[in-house]
């Protein structure tokens, strides 16, 4: 039973691991997106939702791995 990722407790609630990084990697995105466009480097790409679904996806691929070891 050692590679089954368990539930994080705060405060008494349980949240799944994979929420919390997901809720993780979109806060990465968003500060992401705030130095893309403050370095005015967001104006080289087509379509910004889509960079800024790519960036959440990858980002939260990174963190799920880093952090839920299985």
């Amino acid at each position: 039973m050692f590679g089954v990722p368990h539930e994080i407790s705060i405060s008494g609630v349980y949240f799944p691991p994979m929420l919390l990084a997901a809720i993780l990697g979109v806060a990465a995105t968003g500060l992401t997106a705030v130095l893309l466009n403050r370095y005015r480097l967001a104006r080289f790409f087509v379509s910004p939702p889509l960079i800024f679904l790519s960036l959440s996806i990858l980002y939260t691929s990174l963190i799920g791995a880093l952090w839920i070891r299985f």
